[in-house]
């Protein structure tokens, strides 16, 4: 038989946490399936020199 009475039972709150900490590495696994996926269809393609963005950007 065993004790049960040690464990403790996950509120509610401690629960939502949990999700949304599973939701957040999610997200996180997906943005870098996408970022994978957008290296392999650009490779060998040139990039944008860095004068030219901060200019699009305003960045000056």
């Amino acid at each position: 038989m065993s004790d049960t009475s040690t464990l403790d039972k996950p509120t509610l709150e401690s629960l939502a946490v949990e999700v949304r900490r599973l939701q957040d590495r999610l997200e996180d696994m997906e943005d870098l399936m996408e970022l994978r996926a957008a290296v392999e269809r650009n490779a060998g393609k040139p990039g944008t020199p860095w004068e030219q963005v901060k200019a699009e950007l305003d960045l000056d």
